[in-house]
C-alpha cells in the first residue's frame, strides 16, 4: 500500500488512482478532518476553562468594530498561510503545521462568538452544531451518491464569497448589523464550499494531499457552524 501511494505521489489525482489508493486517500482525509474538529473543540473547550476566551472575548468586543477587523485580518493572513503550508511538498511536517496553525486560527476568531453564545443561550452551541453535522452529512452524502463534479462552483463560489467579505467590511466600518438573511446567504455559501470541496476529494486532490484537504473542508465546516451558531442567537434574543 505505501509503495502504491509513494508512487502517486508524482501528480495523480484521485480520480485516476486505483480504487485502494482513492479510498485510503478518502479515508485519511474523513480522519484528518474529524480531527482537525475534536482538536477545535478541545482547544475551545481548554481556553473556557481556563478563563482565556473570557478574557480575549471581552479584549476584542471592547475594541470595537475596528478591533474586529484587525482581528479579521489577522485570520485571513493566518489562513492564507496555513492554506499554504497544508499543500506544500516539503513534507508532511510542514502539512500538519498547516493543519494545525488553521485549527488555532478558527479556535481564536470563533472565541468571541462562542462567548457571546454562553451568555444569551449556552445551548444553542451544541444545537448549532449538531445541525451543521447534519448538513455537512447530507452535502457529502449527495457528492458521494451522485459522483458529480462540483468545480464548475469555483468562479460562483469565487465571488459570492468575495461579495460577502466586502458586506462584512462595509458593516464593521458604518456599523450597519447583518442579519438573519445574510446568516442564511452565508449558509447557502458555506455548503456551496462543501460540495466544491468534497467533489474536489473525490476528482482533483493528489492522494497525497490528504492534509490539505482535511483543512479545506475544515473550514467550510467551520463556516458553515458559524452562521448556523449566528442564527440560533438572532432567534433567541
Amino acid at each position: 500500500m505505501q509503495q502504491s501511494f509513494d508512487g502517486y505521489a508524482g501528480g495523480f489525482t484521485a480520480a485516476q488512482a486505483s480504487v485502494e489508493d482513492r479510498a485510503g486517500f478518502i479515508f485519511r482525509t474523513y480522519v484528518h478532518l474529524v480531527g482537525a474538529i475534536f482538536a477545535f473543540v478541545f482547544l475551545e473547550a481548554a481556553l473556557f476553562m481556563t478563563g482565556i476566551a473570557q478574557m480575549v472575548s471581552e479584549t476584542i468586543l471592547g475594541t470595537g468594530r475596528f478591533g474586529w477587523l484587525a482581528v479579521l485580518g489577522g485570520f485571513i493572513a493566518v489562513s492564507w498561510i496555513a492554506d499554504r503550508w497544508a499543500r506544500s511538498d516539503a513534507g508532511q511536517a510542514m502539512q500538519y503545521a498547516g493543519l494545525g496553525l488553521y485549527v488555532v486560527a478558527e479556535a481564536v476568531i470563533f472565541m468571541p462568538l462562542l462567548y457571546i453564545a454562553t451568555l444569551i443561550d449556552p445551548s444553542a452551541i451544541p444545537t448549532a452544531g449538531l445541525v451543521t453535522l447534519v448538513l455537512f452529512g447530507g452535502l457529502t452524502g449527495i457528492v458521494f451518491l451522485t459522483r458529480h463534479d462540483f468545480s464548475f462552483l469555483r468562479g460562483i463560489l469565487g465571488v459570492a464569497a468575495l461579495g460577502a467579505f466586502g458586506v462584512i467590511i462595509c458593516s464593521a466600518l458604518f456599523g450597519f448589523t447583518l442579519g438573519v438573511l445574510f446568516s442564511g446567504a452565508m449558509v447557502v455559501l458555506a455548503g456551496g464550499y462543501i460540495l466544491y470541496y468534497t467533489s474536489n476529494v473525490l476528482h482533483h486532490y493528489r492522494v497525497d494531499q490528504h492534509v490539505a484537504a482535511a483543512l479545506a473542508l475544515f473550514s467550510s465546516v467551520a463556516l458553515l457552524f458559524w452562521y448556523v451558531l449566528r442564527i440560533f442567537l438572532a432567534s433567541r434574543r
